[in-house]
């Protein structure tokens, strides 16, 4: 028995991740902030699982390539819309990260359907846009449950997730502006 039979976990970690939303979103949206920290435990542990399995065996698919950052962006995007829903949130936050998103995947297809192909390559603000949103929506939620977490980190959290998506979203608007009008001119 080889272990390229186990190739499908990864995937399978992956859609279990993208299942664990509806009761993430569902236990942020009735206040449940224990339970929504032990499910984003879980989500957080099969993404690190499927990431080490698909690099460590190389278990890599194209499936699993599109997916896996889909499931972490639908998490992010889904605690971010329950936090504002509940008014933990201002709106103009989840407006200005949904915003950001919306115009990369915009950029995108105009770039793919414009120019030529778009093979998204996530930059170095990007993952840290990425990271410092899944901190800062951790910080929060761990607040809200009552646990030791100090007070400013829901105001300073907000302003450094605004900043944060705001120049990453720039950038990449810089930089496959500038692909896209190289590749036109040559």
């Amino acid at each position: 028995m080889t272990l390229h039979r186990w190739r499908w976990i990864p995937n399978a970690l992956t859609f279990l991740r993208i299942l664990l939303i509806i009761p993430f979103a569902g236990a942020l949206l009735e206040g449940s902030y224990r339970l929504s920290l032990v499910i984003f435990a879980v989500a957080a542990t099969t993404d690190a699982l499927d990431g080490f399995l698909a690099r460590h065996f190389n278990w890599r698919s194209r499936l699993g390539a599109i997916a896996d950052p889909l499931a972490d962006k639908a998490l992010l995007i889904s605690a971010y819309l329950m936090l504002t829903f509940t008014g933990v949130l201002p709106l103009w936050l989840f407006a200005v990260v949904l915003g950001r998103d919306l115009v990369i995947v915009a950029g995108g297809l105009l770039y793919h359907y414009g120019v030529g192909r778009f093979e998204m390559e996530p930059s170095i603000p990007g993952k840290i846009n990425t990271f410092v949103q899944v901190l800062v929506v951790l910080a929060i939620i761990i607040l809200m449950a009552g646990l030791p977490m100090p007070s400013w980190v829901m105001e300073a959290g907000v302003l450094l997730v605004a900043a944060s998506a705001v120049f990453s979203g720039c950038h990449y608007t810089v930089v496959w502006s500038a692909r896209a009008w190289r590749a036109k001119r040559s």
